[in-house]
Parts: C-alpha cells; sequence; structure tokens
C-alpha cells in the first residue's frame, strides 16, 4: 500500500471545468496506458450526463503521485444536486475551489464553498480556464476573497494558495504569466497543503456510508471513507442508522478501490481510504458500516430540505400502455422507492390506495432528470403540475422558498428582464456593469414564479444571456402570482391530426401538435393567445368534390411544432391539466379528460 492517502474533491459552479480538469490529471499522472483509448469527460459516464455535459452524480477516482494516493472526488456542480456535493464532503480532506477566470464567482461556487468552510476544510483556489480571451484573474481572485470573508472563513482558511490553470490545455502554474508546461505544480501545490487526516487503525471496523450504487453483479455497492480500523474480505459487518439501531447484518463479500476510474479488488481496506463494498442488501446512505463491535453511528451531515415536489400517477390516457413497457402503479412505486432509497436530496411520500406517489426535490432539474430516466427506462405515468413546499414559522406565518437569481445579460435586454421578474415578485437586490456592454442583475424571487422562467428568459434575451439560480432561503409569503393566461386548445374526439384542420386553426393560435400526430378528447393540442379554454377539431378533413380550378387546392403549409423540455411543460400546466409523459412523446392533457365532467367540477368548486 502507498505510505499516505489523500482525499480531495472538486468544487465549482456547473461548466467551470471540473470534469476535464480531472481528465487531464489523470492522463498525466499515468492513470492510464500509452495505447489506452480515453472517453473525453471520463468521470460524466451516465448518458444523460453525458448529452447534457453535466456532472449529475458524485464519483470517486484515484491518483498515484509521488508517496501518495490522491482520491479525487468529482462533484456536481448544479444547485439541484447539491445533496450529492453535502455527502461527498464529509470524506475529503481538502477541496480544490475551481472558478472561472472569466465568468468569476457564481452562485454555486458561493453555495459549495460555504459547505466546505463549515466542514473545516481548507480549499485551494484554482482560477481555471486562462486561456480564456476575456480572461481577468486579478480581479477574479478579489472576488474570491471578498467571498472568503463573506462567508466567515477562519484565519487558516483565508490564507489560501491560488494556482493558475487550463484544464483544457492541461497546465498548472504558481503565476498568471508562468511556466506553461504540465499539472505537476497542481498535484505538487496537494500533497504540500492537504494534511492526509489520522485515523486510528486500532479500533473496530466503522465507515459512513456516502454513496450508492445498484450493481448487477455485486448487489448493492455502499462507496465510503474508513473512519477507523481495517476492513477484511469476508468479515462479519452490520449497518447502524443515526439512531444506533442496527438495520442490516451480513458477510463483507467484496472490498474495491478506485484506480483510475476503475475498482480493483482488494482484500483489505485501511483506514483513511476510500473504498466500495459489497455484501449488505438493506444498509443505506448516512448508514455506518461497521464490525459487530461497534455501536456508535458516525454522524452525517444533515441534507437541506427539498423545496418542489410533483404528483406521479399511472398513465390513465386512451393511449397508455401503445409506447411504453412499464405501466402499473407498482412497477412505478419500486422505480421511485429505489431512486429515494439512492437520492438522499429526493423524498418520496404515497397515498392510502398506494397509486399516486410524491416525489419531493431540490428543483427542477433534479425532477426532470428522474422523470428523463425514466421515460428511457419504458416508464409510461401521469404527472400532476409541481407545487412549492411551504413551511411556517413560530408565528405561524407562511413562508415559501426564495431564490437567489445571477443573470449576465447584453445592456439592451436588462429593462425587458427586469419587467419580467418584477412580474414574478422578483426584487433586484444588485446590478453590476461587468464592461463590453454587459450587465449584471441579481435577484432574490419566489421558486413559485420561476419554474420554466429560464426559456423565458433565453426568449427575451435572444439568446445570448445566462441565468443561474439558488436556494436562498425560505422568506415571507408574496400572496398570489398570475398563472398562464392563454387558454388551452382541447381535442374534441380521439384519432388523428389532420393537416388541413391544423392549418385552419393555425390562426386561432400556438399549435402543439402536427399532422398524423394521434390526439385523443381532452389532450391539449394548443394554446389560445386568449384567457379561457375552447375545444377544437384537429381531425377536420378536406370535403372532396369532382370539382378543380385554379386556386382551390391551396398548399397546406404547418408552423413547425415548437419542442420544449419535460420542465418547460410541466411549467405551463394550470391546476386542472396534467403531463402524459411516455418513452416516446410528452402530451399536455386536462386532468379530467370528459368535457362534461369538466363543467361539473368547475360548477363544483365555483360554488363552494
Amino acid at each position: 500500500m502507498t505510505t499516505t492517502i489523500r482525499n480531495i474533491t472538486i468544487i465549482a459552479h456547473v461548466d467551470h471545468g471540473k470534469t476535464t480538469l480531472i481528465d487531464n490529471l489523470m492522463k498525466q499522472s499515468g492513470s492510464f496506458r500509452e495505447n489506452e483509448i480515453v472517453d473525453e469527460r471520463l468521470m460524466d459516464s451516465g448518458e444523460l450526463e453525458k448529452e447534457r455535459g453535466i456532472t449529475i452524480l458524485a464519483k470517486p477516482a484515484s491518483i498515484n503521485w509521488k508517496d501518495s494516493r490522491i482520491n479525487i472526488i468529482d462533484t456536481p456542480g448544479h444547485r439541484d444536486f447539491a445533496a450529492e456535493v453535502e455527502r461527498v464532503l464529509s470524506m475529503a480532506d481538502g477541496a480544490l475551489l475551481l472558478i472561472d477566470s472569466a465568468e468569476g464567482v457564481m452562485p454555486q461556487t458561493k453555495f459549495v464553498l460555504a459547505k466546505a468552510l463549515k466542514q473545516g476544510l481548507k480549499p485551494i483556489v484554482v482560477i481555471n480556464k486562462l486561456d480564456k480571451a476575456d480572461q481577468r484573474a486579478d480581479e477574479v481572485l478579489n472576488e474570491t476573497f471578498d467571498l472568503f470573508v463573506s462567508l466567515d472563513a477562519n484565519e487558516e482558511q483565508l490564507d489560501f494558495p491560488v494556482i493558475y490553470a487550463s484544464g483544457r490545455s492541461g497546465w498548472a502554474s504558481k503565476e498568471i504569466d508562468g511556466s506553461r508546461d504540465n499539472l505537476n505544480p497542481l498535484l505538487d501545490l496537494v500533497i504540500d497543503h492537504v494534511k492526509p487526516a489520522e485515523f486510528d487503525k486500532t479500533k473496530p471496523f466503522a465507515m459512513l456510508s456516502t454513496l450508492l450504487y445498484a450493481d448487477s453483479f455485486l448487489g448493492r455497492s455502499l462507496v465510503g471513507r474508513i473512519s477507523q480500523g481495517t476492513a477484511k474480505a469476508n468479515q462479519q459487518i452490520k449497518a447502524i442508522n443515526l439512531d444506533g439501531e442496527k438495520v442490516d447484518e451480513g458477510r463483507l463479500t467484496k472490498i474495491f478501490r478506485y484506480e483510475g476510474t476503475k475498482k480493483v479488488p482488494i482484500e483489505v481496506g485501511e483506514a483513511g481510504d476510500i473504498v466500495v463494498i459489497a455484501g449488505l442488501e438493506k444498509a443505506n446512505v448516512a448508514d455506518t458500516i461497521c464490525d459487530t463491535e461497534v455501536d456508535i453511528p458516525i454522524q452525517a451531515t444533515p441534507i437541506d430540505p427539498p423545496t418542489m415536489s410533483i404528483k406521479i400517477t399511472v398513465n390513465s390516457s386512451p393511449l397508455a400502455g401503445t409506447e411504453g413497457k412499464k405501466l402499473t402503479s407498482t412497477q412505478i412505486r419500486e422505480r421511485l422507492v429505489q431512486e429515494a432509497q439512492n437520492n438522499v436530496g429526493i423524498s418520496f411520500s404515497e397515498n392510502e390506495n398506494k397509486d399516486s406517489f410524491e416525489i419531493s426535490g431540490r428543483g427542477e432539474l433534479m425532477l426532470e432528470i428522474l422523470l428523463t430516466q425514466m421515460r428511457r427506462e419504458g416508464f409510461e405515468m401521469t404527472v400532476c403540475p409541481p407545487r412549492v413546499l411551504f413551511q411556517k414559522n413560530e408565528n405561524g406565518e407562511k413562508l415559501e422558498p426564495i431564490e437567489e437569481i445571477t443573470m449576465d445579460l447584453d445592456e439592451e435586454f436588462s429593462s425587458k428582464v427586469i419587467d419580467s421578474m418584477n412580474k414574478r415578485k422578483g426584487k433586484l437586490i444588485d446590478l453590476k456593469d461587468t464592461g463590453k456592454n454587459k450587465k449584471r442583475l441579481i435577484f432574490h424571487a419566489p421558486t413559485r414564479g420561476l419554474m420554466g422562467y429560464t426559456s423565458r428568459f433565453l426568449t427575451l434575451t435572444k439568446g445570448t444571456g445566462v441565468i443561474n439560480r439558488i436556494f436562498h432561503s425560505y422568506g415571507k409569503f408574496e400572496g398570489d402570482m398570475e398563472g398562464r393566461r392563454n387558454g388551452a386548445l382541447i381535442s374534441m374526439e380521439q384519432g388523428k391530426a389532420v393537416a388541413f384542420a391544423i392549418y385552419n386553426l393555425q390562426a386561432r393560435g400556438e399549435m402543439f401538435v402536427t399532422h398524423n400526430d394521434p390526439v385523443y378528447s381532452g389532450m391539449i393540442v394548443g394554446l389560445s393567445p386568449k384567457p379561457g379554454d375552447m375545444i377544437i377539431n384537429v381531425m377536420k378533413g378536406k370535403k372532396l368534390t369532382n370539382m378543380r380550378t385554379q386556386g382551390t387546392d391551396e398548399n397546406v403549409v404547418l408552423t413547425p411544432v415548437r419542442k420544449m423540455s419535460i420542465a418547460e411543460q410541466l411549467s405551463m400546466l394550470n391546476s386542472d391539466e396534467a403531463l402524459e409523459i411516455t418513452p416516446n412523446s410528452c402530451r399536455l392533457r386536462k386532468a379530467v379528460l370528459d368535457p362534461h365532467e369538466r363543467k361539473k367540477l368547475s360548477k363544483l368548486s365555483e360554488a363552494s
């Protein structure tokens, strides 16, 4: 075994270059053979991670440098997956805080740094992307120092080392204009600055389960840092929860440690090392995996509560079962329970009949990723409009989640954006001039008004703006907020949409269906520019005659249908609507499909 182990985590705002930097660190430290073919953004192993270019799950890797092994944990940069960051920090002895040399300190930088400082970590500041033409490294360093001060960092934490780097080009230097050869200065700085934690190897084995993976060969795989003692293959172990109650018992069938990104089987795991163990069926994240003698659990960091929830039921539309393979409430329930076990940022509840399930999470993206993964696994389901989770203070006043929104945009769009945020009860906190006719706006606004706002913001800024949101706090309830103004265009019967009918209805509003798309009674096929729902017939064909004159057969040209993400579609829903999700389609619909039933319900609600 190597003489010393150092566990570090890389924390940064989304898209500041964490994963690319890890790629080059591993290549330069000899983790791969010379002829080995290596993917780009190696740590983003999930299908959705590669597609979207974001890290969703925290993942460890390991590199050997000089006489030490450095375990590196890549963490998500998006605020919705912050629960992953909070857990992972408990495994680390040190942190690399990565900051873009042009964008500077961003909301997620602030969030993850606050968590790291609270854990007592002493971060190394890496000012990344120094090869950018608009880099402003000196200003960014001053912003970073101000951020440390504002987060009440102690004197040791304020005395942070700084290194300048380009993760993509694969170099690091202690000076802005220093030599740009390789990443060795960064690895040397980690060895010098991050002191290995001291653990007692004589005590019985104990480790806190921090990550959980489902493995088709090994079963449940738990990842964590060994806090005391040594773990040996085939020894008897148990799992205890935070209250010290035993939740599982078994034999430690396999122990792995990371070499590069690969899991390598070992016979003995030492205190301080990050290992993967198999052999327990019920143990979960935040449980202490330990020797049978141990009775005191290792304390875990409490996770911030969820702020948003959605209700999921079986697909009840007439087209149910035509596209997906997993349709029953039992299958949906099992999948959601499994997600809640693997992802501590999500909580699960159900009704008495076990046919309606509520999933709560930290934000839109987290819930959208879950629904997208389920779609790809062959599930069909109906999703109700997302709702915000309220709280009450000591005086019984209603509180709602407030977010901090940071926007970078061209000056010409600022008045439109400020106006749109005012309608969403947003308060302008700060307005900075960032040069080259660009502004940075910082708002505090209720989460309720921000569902699906990203697409609206991109429309207002003609695709040039950058928006970042992060949970700020629970604040005073801001009162009722205006919902969707547009009425729904609802299909009157079941069948397939006809181009001739759609062509004549285009003037009535925006259509969501095109020629030959399946429709059914109660399905929302478009939006009207005016308030009030309208039932329309999108299957009306052209009357055929034997007369042919010039001009009677006009060329039918349909406006292309707007492609919307699941988050956008959910944000459009009114309280009496739902979203049908299948592997191939997402259809907006009324919660009650029968028009007569809808009338009865609306009369009852008016009367009450």
